[in-house]
């Protein structure tokens, strides 16, 4: 949509041409008229076969081949062409702007251009020129309507290839650019996947050289004309790494034809798995082992996954609504990251983490107890910790340890009484008391009792697992030792565990 000029101010012109995707035969007649008969003419680049052409009929032209050596990156460059262009613009009314291709397809300088001329700040008219695509797709015989990409070799995310649709990756100017698309593409496609270098398609100077992905940067040719072909995935197995192929297999799986274990699961049913497998993560944390990390966070998103199929089968939601909720909770907790605020601190992270959760809450309910969001599923030692924690926050909580310890003595003191006069029950509260104060005095000091008491079990496990191991040689076993002859064996755990420990610690 064109922005409404000013009557009585006339804006300065640029007209932008498209030089074609070959030789001069290929280049449009009113763009060659043009060309041959307009002063202040700038060509993006003078590095076209056209260009030695019209220079042969004495077309004159300023070029800005010299700014790439200088610019520190393209979008530097880009940025640096377009303010030269606006000063000729304003010094000269009208100008001429020529660029390989068609204007409108991976030209960067133009999108700039535009969105000057969105701004209300100059006019642009653009004229013609055929894009390199259309000899791209007859050199390479594929049909885009199949499901095509084109994407920038200077700015280039993995997650944007679609491994199951053809690719075509432009601007691959040297062996850097050509260094990084290649290191983009490698943590997707595997390292000898076949791809094709196409220099100067639909030219008499036309060349594809077909060659294994990791040689990329060995083996091409510096060519302003060069473009990248990837072919689209056909192996089902190089998609395993795809969200998307995962998210199929689930939904195979509680098909109707698929496995009837899987389709005859609920979120109840489902509850155990998600228990055991977080377990299984904290176990592999402890391990340091990156592989079997792998494999039970893995086990973790299964179960995120199924129970998402389960709700959209259900028509509640999909695992792109928990994304998406997820997405917006990370953006909209984390001012000081996505928007204005700032925090140096992580404990000014918590305290805006905790604004902004509480006015969530407050904007959706209405006297809600500032408990309620801690299950009572949670584990009894975690739950402690997130009831103290909560009630912290609004100062319900000792500014120093000495009262804890206090607190920790007269606990003791009465479960010791219940343990000689009390009954079982009495005891249990008792009990659950010490415990509570146990975890409060860990608190204050940034201890997690659910984190320490795994340690201690770890570590326990390790050193019984010795003894077991030392009897097993000796021919003998737990059941036919003395607890006697079993410490002797539990210092030597000690000893000989000590200094890993620490380090575990």
């Amino acid at each position: 949509m064109k922005i409404e000029q000013n009557e009585n101010k006339s804006l300065p012109v640029i007209h932008i041409l498209g030089l074609g995707a070959g030789d001069l035969s290929q280049l449009p007649l009113g763009v060659y008229r043009t060309l041959l008969q307009r002063e202040h003419l700038y060509l993006r680049t003078s590095k076209h076969p056209v260009v030695a052409e019209l220079e042969q009929e004495g077309v004159y032209y300023q070029s800005f081949d010299d700014w790439y050596e200088a610019g520190s990156s393209f979008q530097q460059v880009y940025g640096s062409i377009v303010e030269e262009l606006k000063k000729a613009l304003f010094s000269y009314g009208t100008i001429y702007y020529a660029v390989p291709g068609h204007p409108m397809t991976a030209e960067a300088t133009v999108q700039l251009l535009l969105e000057e001329e969105r701004l209300g700040r100059l006019e642009v008219k653009i004229e013609g020129g055929q894009s390199f695509l259309d000899p791209m797709f007859a050199a390479l015989g594929i049909d885009p309507n199949d499901g095509f990409q084109l994407l920038d070799a200077t700015a280039l995310p993995g997650t944007d290839v679609q491994m199951t649709q053809h690719l075509i990756i432009s601007q691959i100017y040297d062996k850097m650019t050509a260094s990084e698309v290649k290191l983009t593409l490698m943590e997707k496609y595997p390292d000898e996947y076949e791809v094709t270098l196409v220099t100067a398609a639909g030219t008499s100077e036309e060349k594809q050289q077909r060659l294994p992905l990791f040689e990329l940067d060995r083996k091409m040719n510096v060519d302003n004309l060069t473009a990248l072909y990837v072919p689209p995935v056909s192996e089902e197995s190089l998609l395993y790494h795809e969200f998307s192929t995962l998210r199929e297999v689930i939904a195979k799986l509680r098909a109707p034809d698929g496995c009837p274990w899987d389709r005859k699961q609920t979120h109840q049913s489902l509850k155990r798995y998600l228990l055991e497998e977080a377990h299984e993560v904290l176990a592999a944390i402890d391990e340091k082992q990156e592989d079997h990390l792998q494999e039970e966070l893995g086990d973790v998103l299964l179960q995120v996954l199924l129970h998402a199929q389960i709700s959209e089968e259900e028509g509640f939601f999909t695992i792109e609504d928990v994304i998406k909720t997820l997405t917006e909770k990370m953006i909209r907790r984390h001012p000081h990251v996505f928007g204005t605020a700032e925090a140096e601190s992580e404990e000014q992270v918590n305290a805006n983490w905790e604004t902004i959760k509480q006015k969530e809450k407050a904007e959706t309910e209405k006297e809600r107890s500032l408990l309620e969001d801690i299950p009572a599923s949670m584990p009894a030692l975690m739950q402690a910790y997130e009831l103290q924690k909560k009630a912290g926050s609004v100062g319900f909580d000792w500014g120093e340890d000495a009262p804890m310890w206090k607190k920790m003595q007269e606990e003791l003191a009465e479960w010791l009484y219940e343990v000689k006069h009390g009954s079982m029950e009495s005891m249990k509260k008792e009990f659950g008391d010490l415990l509570f104060v146990l975890v409060n005095l860990g608190r204050f000091h940034k201890l997690y009792p659910e984190e320490s008491l795994h340690m201690t079990n770890h570590k326990f496990r390790k050193r019984f697992l010795y003894i077991e191991e030392a009897l097993r040689e000796q021919g003998t076993s737990p059941q036919e030792t003395t607890l006697e002859e079993m410490d002797v064996l539990w210092e030597e755990a000690k000893s000989k565990t000590k200094g890993e420990a620490l380090h575990e610690d």
